[in-house]
């Protein structure tokens, strides 16, 4: 297969060790060229640097957002409108407006789009999900704890100051929550947006879980943890002896191939926006 030309949007930190690397390594991918709103950053990943972001979009036939939320949703829809594939960080927005408007225009456009779920790649998450599928699950917890927000730490950006660890890491939980333990119907949330945060969820066929969330921890802090509980035994998820981005980069260039069709796309990311909107909207009363 030849590799998929991915123009880069973005020059910020997790493009610098995450996007630009994957999609430069291969085979899969080739990293066409970076739009930023700082040139300088863009020339320092390895690739041509475009002034506009349309040039971009000329010399390649998928994008990947490395920006922040509200950014993507404006210039994913550009993209998608220009029939560019998407490659897409979570969330999709910063408003569940403006997820729904570039869902649509995904939609309306017909170009093929991935999100970047990274946890969803790992093979350990994929046993953990196969385990899952065995154990007739009815229950579940997960707990992602960190000190992100605090001090110097390089995500400590703007959008994750603002919004708090519900718009950053919840996607993650409630998406892996989703697929052990079946389609989420309904959430609830309580605590403090920039401390620590609960959530209840109700799945499809009477499954609960429950998630802890929080960005303003010190000390030395646990990884994230996934755990189910079902009829026949349980499932925990154990840490990555992989990287999840090789798998992110192959199955986005098959998804471009084949014109769409995958699992992760901008409709799942726009289910997830909804569920992590109506929690922000119970935390805020």
């Amino acid at each position: 297969m030849e590799p998929v030309a991915v123009g880069l949007v973005g020059a910020g930190p997790w493009a610098r060790m995450a996007h630009a690397p994957m999609l430069a390594k291969g085979p899969h991918t080739r990293l066409a060229g970076v739009w930023a709103r700082r040139p300088e950053a863009a020339a320092e990943l390895g690739a041509p640097v475009y002034e506009r972001i349309e040039e971009l979009f000329d010399h390649c036939e998928a994008v990947a957002f490395c920006v922040p939320p509200g950014v993507q949703a404006e210039l994913g829809v550009r993209a998608a409108r220009a029939g560019k594939a998407l490659l897409l960080e979570k969330p999709l927005a910063d408003s569940l407006d403006g997820a729904r408007r570039l869902a649509d225009a995904v939609a309306e456009s017909g170009v093929a789009s991935q999100m970047v779920l990274t946890l969803r790649y790992a093979v350990q998450t994929r046993t953990f999900l196969a385990r899952c599928g065995e154990i007739q699950p009815f229950g579940g917890h997960a707990a992602n704890i960190s000190g992100v927000l605090l001090g110097d730490h390089p995500f400590a950006t703007p959008w994750r100051l603002e919004h708090g660890a519900l718009l950053d890491v919840g996607p993650h939980v409630v998406d892996l929550l989703d697929a052990a333990l079946g389609p989420v119907a309904g959430v609830r949330a309580h605590g403090d947006p920039f401390g620590w945060i609960g959530l209840l969820l109700e799945h499809e066929g009477g499954a609960v879980s429950e998630a802890s969330l929080s960005m303003a921890a010190v000390g030395d802090l646990p990884p994230a943890t996934f755990a189910v509980y079902g009829r026949t035994g349980n499932a925990v998820l154990l840490p990555f002896d992989d990287d999840p981005l090789d798998a992110v980069a192959e199955e986005f260039a098959r998804t471009v191939r084949a014109g769409g069709g995958h699992p992760l796309d901008a409709a799942h990311g726009l289910r997830l926006q909804q569920i992590v909107a109506d929690a922000v909207s119970q935390l805020r009363g």
